[in-house]
C-alpha cells in the first residue's frame, strides 16, 4: 500500500484515540503516524535528534486535519522515557496506545570488537526502553484498558547480519518481554503483541547497510524486493483495533516477505 493510502480505509475503533509512537520521525515510526493520524487517533510524535523531520511530519499531518503533538527526548537515558509517556498523556489527557517503535543498531560491531559502552548504548536504546515507556504507560492504560505494539525484528530469529549480533539480541529481549508482558498486563485490558519487520527501506539501512549487503538481504526474500515502510504498518493497525483483534496477545506478527517463515 503507498503513503497516503491509508486515508481512505477506516477502521472505526481508533477514532479519538491517544496513542504515543516512539521512534516516529522517520521510517516506519513516520509511516505508523500518518497511518493512526488518518484513522482519527490523536497522535504523540516522539523524536530524538531529528527534529527537522518531525517538525514537517506534524505539519503534514495537520494539514491533513490529524491531531497530533511533538515530543522530544533520548529514551536510551535515564529518566527521559517515563518523561517522554507522562507528556504525552498529559497532553491528551489520556493514554489508550503505546507503540515501542525506538531503536537502533548504533553501528555494526563484532562481538570481538565491542566494548562495554557500545553495549550499554544498544541495550539501553532498544531493550530498556520499551521496558521504561511499559512502565510508565501502564497506569494510564490500565484506566481505561488499551494496547502495547513492540517493534522486534527478523534478526530476533535469525541472530542478525554481519555486525548486527547484539542489535538481534536485544531485539531478542523485546520479543521476549513482549509475551511476558502479555501475560501479566491481560488482568488489566491490555494488549500486548508486536511486529517484526524483515528488510524495510528506511533510514535504517541508509545509516547502516552497504548497497552490496542490502543486495544481498534483498536475494533471500522469495518476493524479490525490500519492503516499504507503509507496508508494515497494516499489522500495526490490526493490532491495535480491538475489533480486529481483540482477542489477540503475545502475537509477534512477521512481516518480511517470506524471508522467514517461523
Amino acid at each position: 500500500m503507498a503513503q497516503g493510502q491509508w486515508n481512505g480505509v477506516r477502521i472505526g475503533d481508533l477514532d479519538g484515540k491517544a496513542i504515543l509512537i516512539t521512534g516516529a520521525s522517520t521510517g516506519i515510526g513516520a509511516a505508523l503516524v500518518r497511518a493512526f493520524a488518518a484513522q482519527g487517533a490523536s497522535v504523540a510524535i516522539h523524536y530524538n535528534e531529528s527534529r527537522q523531520a518531525a517538525e514537517n511530519l506534524l505539519v503534514e499531518v495537520e494539514g491533513q486535519g490529524g491531531k497530533a503533538v511533538l515530543v522530544q527526548g533520548d529514551v536510551s537515558a535515564d529518566g527521559v522515557t517515563e518523561r517522554v509517556v507522562e507528556e504525552a498523556a498529559a497532553h491528551f489527557g489520556r493514554l489508550d496506545g503505546l507503540i515501542n517503535n525506538a531503536g537502533g543498531m548504533l553501528g555494526r560491531v563484532t562481538t570481538a570488537e565491542m566494548s562495554d559502552a557500545h553495549y550499554e548504548r544498544v541495550m539501553d536504546l532498544n531493550a530498556r526502553s520499551v521496558l521504561a515507556a511499559t512502565r510508565a504507560a501502564h497506569p494510564f492504560l490500565k484506566k481505561q484498558g488499551g494496547f502495547i505494539i513492540n517493534t522486534t525484528s527478523i534478526a530476533a530469529r535469525n541472530g542478525g547480519g554481519n555486525g548486527a549480533i547484539l542489535y538481534a539480541a536485544s531485539k531478542g529481549f523485546v520479543s521476549t518481554i513482549t509475551r511476558g508482558h502479555a501475560k501479566e498486563f491481560a488482568a488489566d485490558d491490555i494488549r500486548v503483541n508486536a511486529v517484526a519487520p524483515g528488510v524495510i527501506a528506511t533510514p535504517f539501512h541508509d545509516r547502516y547497510t552497504s548497497p552490496e549487503m542490502l543486495d544481498a538481504q534483498r536475494k533471500t526474500v522469495p518476493q524479490g524486493r525490500v519492503g516499504t515502510p507503509d507496508e508494515c504498518v497494516g499489522a500495526y493497525l490490526f493490532l491495535a483495533s480491538p475489533v480486529l483483534s481483540g482477542y489477540v496477545t503475545g502475537q509477534i506478527i512477521e512481516v518480511n516477505g517470506g524471508q522467514l517463515m517461523p
